[in-house]
């Protein structure tokens, strides 16, 4: 439920030092004479107040200091653990005096606190010696706040809740002290006119409202900060407090009703939730665990579950029939204002100080387990103090301290609208509107605004400007030479392209370093590549090359709005590694979402996979890539990052808070690290018309020998594939050894690789086909000796073969619509060895995953659902080998699909140690998994490096609700 989080928190902080307690005013004290007569002091008009002032901050109804509550006249005469506080009749002798005068130690109140005045001990000690007497007649209620009225002088009455009634018919309208219910449909000048019914029997703020489902019927929150709270049912139509809900020590939050309507739920500053039953106003039960105050709560749709948000930086998802704690969502950086389900129940949403939109997969519908983050958006400047979703569940509304409302696809969380109220102010509560086409927020200054839901079409997958339609480029590339002058966009000397322009980045002149500019012609959607050969032939250019405006401006490639910061932790990375990124908040990012640090721009390959480590950047060998033609940079500790999305450069950027990057058509060293210094850029012309390619050296020198040539060239996708290591293979019979297929992709060619195994001799089996997948450079097979080929010693080529490999692939990829096909060698020769050795062999794990075919059946087959982690068993035959079988670290799980990994190997990686001859591993599918049948194996580089047999792993589509088997 809505709710004014600043001017509670506000409120908590200041009277911290006098919480659960009355606070008495020194004008009030001052006002306090002995009693008349010399009668003995009254407890509640005049001890009450002192012990309140100067006691109770710290020994109060909850968790006293030292065990000694001095809340009421029970708790004050139950003394302390050690014995009584009060000798009636004897005020000399009693601990409380002799503490509040210094006689024992510790003095009380300490040090750095104010004590009572000689006026005010000396009414305590004649209560005392008057027989220290209770209170005459009736206790005061607790809530009662013992203060001087004063007035205010200021004519605005901030909002603190709103709702509307489920026909829509009615407006309710909370401020401190009251609920006015008004006409909804006279909405524009509501405020002006009278309420149909005005609730005021509050004991201070009310802080949430809440209509019933059967509109006559209102719920509503309130208390007084540091004494109590109390949910409330009210009678719209005649205004009758129908029953009370009491039983928390601290001011209510949120109150909310179970859509049957037979449970109540209640939260606190107190860090409790109670459960309260409807109809007899009994509390069913109260459910602890949080360390901070409870800000809001929500049902289910179904009423079963209960998910809270709260101060200490966390949610908690409940079963209501039995208050067990399912789940502690822990992924929020600050404090958690709102909270909910669903329409269907199956997520969870949240937000609150740390900005974000967080959503959880959820889970724990029959136990307690995690229940996976699958969202987490930077939504706003400022901490996010409301937000609702639409009744239909496809739209979340947020409000924030930054004054903008925004609305989201409730699915992807992504940006559809923006409400931007700089001159109004901060949203104090916010309520949509039964039907879902509007919503009402009320302000801090009295002021209550309804917003129309504008029709906004679902966000489309973005798509980076180079993924452009492919237009046909024709003609030969002609040789060109640089004629200077040739330094400015006036002076840009005219190509034709294709061309190859042989040039120097040299002048005669001392005041200016030389710059060479080009003028050529492209066509819109027209792709090319635009590449420096200079070092490759000893030049001592390092180059760097851009594409501009006709005008000479930088042209705009794509926008990368920052979705999540983070920075770089543990150590700096240079500009080579690709291995262990250590970042900040690294468990709310995807696998496939962009990284970009100081200019860079790279992708996240593979999560972490154990406490002592970190994200693999891509690609899965050699050094980093870029990404949009970025150059890898080194990066300090400490640097920050940001979880970047793309967006086409006139794009119109909603702004959640964080930077918005524009890359430009330009680059240092080739993105794909295969040409070492020299510069490789692609570039697709956004429209007909004329563009200029700028040549210089990347340090701003010139030199005689900084010669290079051009291309510019038409993009021309391809590949070329071949073995690692291709050798003579030694394969035990029985057993086999692994062959790696490596792929290099050229000019941006990035789609799946299939390779075929076309020739192989008898005896022999290998996997096939083995697919390098879309954006991949390698895959795994591995070749198998059994039978007949057991008895032969050496398989090599036979004399007049025309091939020098026993083992032929052919790989083929789809290209531009037309198949391409490329054959190459995988062993010239397989040598048999006879002798049984080291041999490892995967198998299903008794009590863990079961696997949907078995070996018997031919081959052994498990499936998994992205999300979800699997458990399997390997075993050895060690044949005499003795020593430790390592299985690889970050690289075990051979031929795995991407976003699967082997999970939780530590820092020693997959190892059956010395001494045993089995162990159980795990096997985790990214939430990014795509569905599909791959492939995998178990490699060791020790004894013969043997491999394991080869195990299918079918990853399965999500289901609607996600069912893990292992987590």
């Amino acid at each position: 439920m809505p709710f004014a989080i600043q001017t509670l928190n506000m409120m908590n902080r200041m009277l911290m030092p006098l919480r659960t307690l009355f606070v008495v005013s020194p004008i009030l004290c001052g006002a306090i004479a002995l009693a008349e007569d010399g009668a003995a002091p009254d407890f509640n008009t005049e001890v009450a107040p002192i012990l309140t002032k100067y006691c109770a901050g710290c020994h109060g109804d909850f968790a006293p200091d030292g065990d000694f509550a001095l809340h009421s006249y029970d708790a004050l005469l139950k003394g302390t653990p050690d014995g009584p506080a009060v000798l009636a009749g004897d005020a000399e002798s009693s601990l409380i005096v002799r503490l509040i005068t210094g006689e024992a130690e510790p003095a009380m109140p300490p040090d750095d606190e104010p004590k009572p005045g000689e006026n005010e001990i000396a009414i305590l000690t004649r209560w005392i010696d008057g027989g220290a007497k209770g209170p005459a007649g009736v206790e005061p209620d607790r809530l009662s706040l013992i203060v001087p009225k004063i007035e205010g002088k200021a004519d605005i009455r901030p909002i603190t809740a709103v709702d509307i009634a489920p026909d829509g018919g009615l407006l309710a309208v909370a401020r401190f002290g009251t609920v006015a219910i008004y006409n909804a449909s006279e909405f524009g000048s509501a405020m002006e006119s009278d309420p149909v019914v005005e609730l005021d029997e509050f004991p201070g703020k009310v802080t949430s409202i809440e209509f019933i489902k059967d509109g006559r019927h209102l719920l509503t929150a309130s208390g007084v900060v540091g004494l109590g709270g109390v949910a409330a049912l009210w009678d719209v139509e005649t205004g009758e407090l129908v029953r009370e809900f009491k039983g928390h020590r601290d001011i209510l939050y949120d109150a909310t009703l179970s859509p049957s309507g037979s449970v109540l739920a209640t939260c606190s500053y107190d860090r409790k939730i109670i459960l309260w039953d409807v109809n007899s106003g009994e509390q069913l039960r109260t459910l602890g665990g949080h360390n901070g105050a409870i800000y809001d709560v929500a049902f289910d749709p179904n009423g079963r579950f209960l998910v809270s948000a709260s101060a200490d930086d966390t949610c908690k998802v409940w079963r209501v029939e039995d208050g067990v704690r399912l789940d502690t969502l822990g992924q929020p950086l600050n404090e958690e204002y709102g909270c909910g389900f669903g329409a269907d129940g199956e997520t969870v949403f949240a937000a609150g100080a740390d900005k974000k939109i967080r959503i959880w997969k959820f889970i724990s519908t029959d136990k307690p387990r995690i229940n996976p983050q699958t969202i987490a958006r930077f939504g706003h400047e400022g901490p996010i103090t409301h937000l609702e979703m639409t009744p239909d569940g496809q739209r979340l509304i947020s409000a924030s301290e930054d004054k903008t409302i925004k609305l989201w696809d409730a699915a992807s969380v992504r940006e559809l609208h923006v409400w931007r109220d700089a001159d109004r102010d901060v949203v104090s509560s916010l309520a949509v509107t039964p039907n879902g086409r509007s919503f009402i927020v009320g302000r801090m200054d009295g002021q209550i605004d309804r917003y129309e839901i504008p029709e906004v079409a679902p966000p489309k997958s973005r798509r980076s400007t180079a993924e452009t339609d492919y237009v046909r480029i024709t003609g030969e590339a002609t040789d060109v030479a640089e004629q200077e002058p040739n330094a400015t966009a006036a002076t840009a000397q005219a190509v034709t392209v294709p061309a190859v322009i042989s040039g120097l980045i040299h002048n005669d002149s001392e005041s200016a370093v030389d710059t060479d500019l080009y003028r050529f012609t492209a066509k819109a959607g027209q792709q090319w590549v635009l590449e420096i050969e200079a070092a490759r032939n000893k030049s001592t250019l390092d180059s760097f090359i851009e594409v501009l405006t006709s005008d000479g401006e930088r042209l705009p490639r794509v926008k990368l709005q920052a979705v999540r910061e983070s920075y770089f932790t543990f150590r700096g990375k240079d500009a080579d590694q690709a291995g262990d990124f250590r970042l900040f908040n690294w468990q709310e990012m995807k696998l496939g979402q962009l990284l970009f640090a100081s200019g860079e721009v790279a992708m996240l390959r593979s999560h972490p996979r154990g406490p002592d480590s970190g994200f693999e950047m891509e690609p899965e060998f050699g050094k980093r890539w870029g990404y949009f033609d970025t150059t890898p940079l080194a990066h300090a500790l400490g640097e920050p990052a940001y979880v970047v999305e793309p967006h086409a450069p006139e794009a119109e950027i909603i702004p959640n808070g964080l930077p918005v990057f524009t890359i430009h058509y330009e680059n240092d060293d080739a993105a794909r690290r295969d040409i070492g210094k020299d510069s490789r850029l692609f570039f697709t012309a956004p429209a007909d018309g004329e563009y200029i390619a700028a040549v210089r050296d990347v340090r701003g020198i010139d030199d005689p020998k900084a010669h290079y040539k051009l291309h510019i060239r038409p993009r021309n996708p391809r590949f070329e594939v071949w073995v690692d290591k291709k050798e003579s293979l030694a394969i035990r019979s029985g057993s086999g050894r692994e062959f790696v297929v490596r792929a290099k992709r050229i000019d941006g060619y990035d789609g799946p690789i299939r390779v075929d195994v076309d020739t192989l001799p008898d005896g022999l089996t290998a996997t096939s086909p083995v697919v390098i997948e879309a954006g991949r450079t390698e895959a795994f097979g591995l070749i198998a000796a059994s039978g007949a080929a057991a008895t032969i010693p050496v398989i090599a080529p036979k004399p007049g073969d025309k091939s020098r490999d026993v083992v032929v692939g052919t790989a083929t990829a789809m290209i531009r619509g037309e198949e391409v096909t490329r054959n190459f060698g995988i062993a010239p020769s397989i040598k048999i060895d006879s002798k049984p050795g080291l041999k490892i062999t995967i198998e299903p794990l008794p009590g863990g995953t079961p696997p949907v075919s078995s070996a018997s059946d031919g081959l052994l087959a498990f499936e998994i659902r992205p999300g979800e982690t699997i458990h399997l068993n390997v075993r050895a035959e060690r044949n005499g080998f003795k020593g430790r079988i390592p299985l690889g670290k970050g690289d075990a799980g051979r031929n795995l699909a991407k976003g699967v990994i082997v999970d939780n190997i530590g820092l020693n990686g997959l190892m059956i140690v010395g001494g045993t001859s089995e162990r159980d591993f795990f096997i985790t599918a990214d939430e990014t998994a795509q569905p599909g049948s791959r492939l995998f194996h178990l490699k060791s580089e020790v004894g013969g490096d043997p491999v394991s047999q080869p195990v299918m792993l079918h990853v399965l589509p999500p289901n609607d609700r996600l069912a893990s088997r292992d987590r």
